[in-house]
This record gives C-alpha cells, structure tokens and sequence, in this order.
C-alpha cells in the first residue's frame, strides 16, 4: 500500500503508484483544476510525477507563487507553438521566466511589430482554447541533439552542448511543437488562460554584441483574468509614469547616441540630482562618514589582485598610458582600500566609515540599456566601513537605521530585505564564508527587521542584505545594499593592529543607500509621476502676472525668493492668465503666484497649489515664510 503525507498531515493510501493530477483528483474536482505542480519529498515536479514509494506530497496550485511561476514559463512555450505555427523558419533561442511574466528570445528575419504579436496571442488562445495535453519526456544528449537539428535549431543545441553530462534533459512536446527545459511545465494547457503579449525589443545573444541580435517578445501571464487585467491596469499606470516620457515634457534629461548608455542632465534635471545628492551627503555626514574621491582609472593588475577582474573584465572600458593597461573604474571599492593602506591603523581607529560619490562606467549590453535605470556612466552614493568582526552587528543595526530613515524621508514608507548567500562563482575559501555568512546573518537578526533569504545570490566577495523599496504603485526596487567582505581587504594588503599589538585583516562592508543616483533618480520621477515635493521640484514657484500692470510689482516678490534660495520663475507673457496656469499645471510646477493690480494694492499674492483647486491670500511675508518651511529638504525640516 502507498502511503502519502500530505501538509496537514493526513495520509492517504493507494494500492498503485499514483501522479499529483491524479493525487489532486482523489481529494477534490475544484483543487483536480487548480493543481499545476508538487512537490515530492522537498523537489518541485510536474504534476505528471509519478509518487511510487511512501512519501510527502504538496499540491502546487494556480494561485500559489510556485503555481503561478510554472503557468508563466509554460506560456513561454505556448508562445513558441503559436509563434512556429504562424513564423515556421522561426529560430527559438532561450524563454525564461521575469518578474510578472516571460520572454522569449527568437532569430526571426520578419521584425516583428505590434499588430503581429496580437495575431500571435491570437492564436495562442485558440490553442489554449484546444485544452491539449503537455508531456514531458526525459531523453539523451544523443537524442536531444537529433530532435533540434531535425527541427533546425541551432540555438538549443548550442545550449544543449553546453550541458552538464549529469544533468537531465527534458523535452515538452506540445503537440508537433518541441521545446526544451528542466521544467516543471502544467501538463495542460487548460491551465494557461490569462496572458498578454506585452512588448517587443532586441537582444544580443548570450547578452554579447558579438554576437547575432535577436527579437525578444516580453508577455505576461496570471493565474486569473482578473489578476491579469489588475496588471494591465497596473502597467498603463507605469507608462503614465515612465521616467523618459515624463524626462522630456519637463525638460530632465535626454540620451544621444554620441554619447550610448549616458546621460545629458538638463538644469531641470540636474537640479533634482543635486538636492538628492546634497541631501544623502547630509544625512552620511552626521552619521561620522568621511567624504573621499578616487581616481576613475586604475591600473589593471589592481582590478586583478581585488577579484573584479575575473568577474567584470568583459564590462570594464580601458585605455593603455605609457603602454600600461589601465581600467576605468566599474566600482569604487578598491579605491578605497587605497586610501585605508595609507598609514598604520589601530583597532582605535574602527570603525572607519569613508564614502565618495563615485562616478563608474560599466559596459552594459546596449539591449539592456533603460533610461535613467540602466546606464553605462552612473555615479553611487557608495561607502566602505573598515571595522573588526565584533562591530559588524552595530554598523549593520545603524545603516539598517539610517536607510529606513532616508527611504521614509524620500516618500518610500515600505521596503522589503534579501539575505543573500554565497554564489556558485566567488573568491575566498568557505571557512571564510561561513564566518562572514554567521556575522552577517547574526547582524540581520539583531536588526530585529525581518528579512527573506536569498540563496547564491551574494556578491563574489561576500554575502548581502539587499534592500528593496516599494513605490507608489506598488512596484519594488532594489536599490541599497550591505555587503560583508572578508576577502578583498586581505588581498589588498589591508590590515590594523589589534590590542594584541598582532596585525589583523579588517571587514568591509560596503554599502550604498540610494544606489546609481541615475537610477533612483529615475525612480523617484516615477514614483511621483513628476509631481515632486516642493524641496526636490525644480522649478519651486512660477510667478504669474495677470496684467503688464504689475509687472515690477511681480518682480520684486522675484527678487525676494531669489534673495533666500527659492527657484523662481517669473512669467510675464502677454498671454491670458487661465492659460498660463494650465501651461505651468502641466508642467507640474508646484506652486503658482497670481499677481494683479488688485494684489499689487493690497500688497498680497493669489496662491494656487498643483492638484488644488483652492486659492489662498496671503501677503508678501506670510507667503515667503510659508515657502521657506516647504521647500526645507526633509532632514532639515525633521
């Protein structure tokens, strides 16, 4: 008799082996629909499994994360079935799963537009709509091999040689169309209901521009369509939002291609990037950080000896001086080591906390390159703690403080974090990271803020807690990360005198808040759809005369907000009053001072505030102070 543990721990007997569809069936015909997957004894499998010997049995359905993971992967293949039927010369490289969706890579000589990916989701739902069977077949290198070159593609036998000889290989035969992955895949398609192509872009194969490009169509997919059209809403909220759009019609920031992957900050722009920065360096000073700046090219046998050659060097640009290979830097951290090594350090004098603005160039896939989100010149709110192993809990408790302080202050209540462990790829032997992995995970939990793991997800040098904030419509970005390092200061030749009066090797922790200021100047556009808080807008106050009779009138209330600070603009034009209001509503300028002959007597303004249909009186003075206190950034106000 089998026996089968189920979570709630019951058991169920059955006098044959049994699979999950059929496991699901013998408890009820509502999970019998629900159910895409298990999980056999701890390992995710299709719901084709067979359960043979005793054993424990979870039931994956539609609406769980795993559930839903396996819907999106399997529409990933029903893409390709409806793409090959449509496209048959069609070439199938790589579909993985992404966040909310799937994409898939394809060699496709047509260039596909908008309307063919509708008659592409056209016909995928007519197959879905077939509720034909998905069977998964386990085979031979030999025969995977015959299987994608009789159906010409070069792609998956590329992938399948470079498999491991231990490692299974899996077809998913949907009927004539032959996909391959380790799975697991719905064993229906009845399952894959609520999905939408979304978008179309390039991509070099392999992510190297050696390499062909390919066509990449982006889809989504969820277990319902009520989930689905949630998202759709969703993301017609985000294009609404879209940091490039909102980065022209305010005049932010452009991209040329003389200059790929960098940005031309205009003086709108440009002016929310410094009051960001302005505003982190206050916050890091008053914290006993030390502002620092290093050189951007260093020499290759540096970026060799610290580890980031192995990991960076096919990103990293060069130049050759005095026939000397030398690396613009792609981070910043051994630079700093640099500054550490010089002199002799005490115990006394950790921890040490310096910090730079570094500007970095990495040379990111021009394929992956995403406004203000994926640049190839960004500079990092970036800092380095030099401390010995009993202080990483409290430098750990304090900058866990110190970025929820400044995620609250920016507008960003809710914030997610990720311990990450060792990668596959790393520097260092394991007796070192388990130390760093036991300080770091210890430090996490003294934070007393609760945190998901991550597994093989740390940086090469060290493990990570990453951090995520979330954004107005719910969205999460990484963007600070705490990095605990027992390697690469040894390398460096970093060290301290311990009470002892031995040299020891010092952690580093590195450690940024905001990230690329780039990148989370971006997200802060989107965050606030370009209405920003009055401290960050970059153009404050728009003064708007209603008559060419108060002109000086309007120019000396100029001159006094100039005179403290405020960024003012003064609109004069001979145009009608109503139209220089809605010119400057949509520009999102925070706030508009109406100025007649009527407040010209009275010696007051007419205030009208964005997203306020409300007009407010105030004299000269009351409407000066009322600015000043607004327009203070966050920690000054606080």
């Amino acid at each position: 008799m089998l026996k089968i543990k189920l979570p709630d721990g019951s058991v169920k007997e059955f006098d044959k082996p049994i699979n999950f569809d059929e496991l699901a069936s013998s408890i009820g015909s509502g999970l019998a629909k629900a159910t895409v997957a298990g999980v056999l004894n701890g390992k995710l499998v299709d719901a084709s499994e067979l359960i043979e010997t005793d054993s424990e049995a979870t039931l994956i359905t539609n609406s769980d994360e795993d559930g839903i993971e396996i819907i999106r992967h399997s529409c990933a293949h029903l893409f390709g079935h409806a793409l090959k039927q449509l496209y048959p010369k069609a070439k199938m490289a790589i579909g993985p799963t992404i966040e909310n969706g799937f994409y898939y890579d394809i060699d496709l000589e047509e260039s596909l537009s908008e309307n063919d990916l509708e008659k592409i989701e056209v016909r995928m739902k007519e197959l879905a709509q077939t509720n034909y069977d998905v069977v998964r077949e386990v085979v031979t290198r030999k025969k995977a091999l015959e299987t994608f070159k009789n159906r010409d593609e070069p792609y998956k036998i590329e992938i399948i040689n470079e498999i491991p000889d231990d490692d299974i290989i899996a077809l998913y035969h949907h009927n004539e169309y032959i996909d391959m992955c380790r799975g697991p895949h719905v064993t229906s398609v009845r399952h894959l209901k609520a999905f939408k192509l979304t978008k179309i872009a390039g991509a070099y194969w392999r992510g190297s521009s050696d390499n062909k490009m390919l066509q990449r169509v982006y889809g989504t997919a969820w277990s319902s369509e009520k989930e689905l059209k949630k998202y759709l809403i969703l993301l017609e909220e985000a294009e609404k939002r879209d940091h490039r759009k909102l980065g022209k019609e305010l005049d932010l920031f452009h991209f040329q291609d003389i200059a790929p992957g960098m940005v031309f900050w205009h003086a709108n722009g440009w002016s929310i990037y410094k009051e960001l920065e302005d505003y982190i360096r206050r916050k890091i000073s008053k914290e006993g950080y030390k502002e620092i700046k290093t050189p951007q090219i260093l020499d290759k046998d540096l970026w060799v000896e610290s580890g980031h050659w192995d990991k960076y060097k096919d990103n990293m640009y060069k130049t050759i001086i005095d026939d000397r290979e030398l690396m613009i830097k792609p981070m910043n951290c051994p630079g700093h080591v640099q500054i550490y090594n010089q002199g002799i350090k005490s115990y006394k004098d950790l921890p040490l906390r310096m910090a730079e603005f570094g500007s970095c160039h990495r040379n990111e896939p021009s394929g992956a390159l995403h406004g203000l989100m994926r640049v190839r010149n960004f500079v990092q709110d970036d800092a380095h703690i030099f401390c010995t192993e009993d202080q990483i809990e409290i430098e750990t408790i304090n900058f866990c403080k110190l970025l929820q302080g400044v995620y609250s202050e920016l507008g960003f209540e809710e914030v997610s974090i990720m311990y990450a462990d060792r990668p596959d790829q790393r520097v260092g032997k394991d007796e070192i990271w388990d130390k760093a992995e036991n300080a770091l995970l210890n430090a996490s939990k003294a934070t007393g803020i609760p945190f998901d793991i991550n597994s093989g997800d740390g940086a090469f040098y060290g493990p990570k807690l990453d951090f995520y904030l979330h954004d107005a419509i719910g969205r999460k970005w990484q963007c600070g990360t705490l990095q605990v390092d027992f390697n690469m200061p040894g390398r460096l030749g970093a060290s301290y005198v311990g009470e002892d009066n031995e040299k020891h090797t010092p952690v580093m922790l590195h450690r940024a808040i905001l990230g690329s200021l780039e990148r989370f100047t971006g997200i802060l556009i989107e965050h606030y759809e370009g209405k920003f808080p009055l401290w960050l807008a970059p153009i404050q106050l728009v003064i708007a005369t209603i008559t060419s009779k108060a002109d000086q009138y309007a120019h000396e209330i100029e001159e006094k907000f100039i005179e403290k600070g405020i960024r003012v603009i003064l609109d004069s034009r001979n145009e009608k009053i109503n139209y220089k209001v809605r010119e400057h509503s949509v520009n999102k300028i925070p706030y508009i001072f109406v100025v007649g002959v009527n407040e010209m007597d009275d010696k007051t303004v007419a205030i009208r505030k964005l997203g306020s249909n409300k007009q407010e009186i105030l004299n000269i003075q009351d409407s000066v102070d009322m600015i000043l206190k607004e327009t203070a950034a966050p920690d000054i106000k606080n």
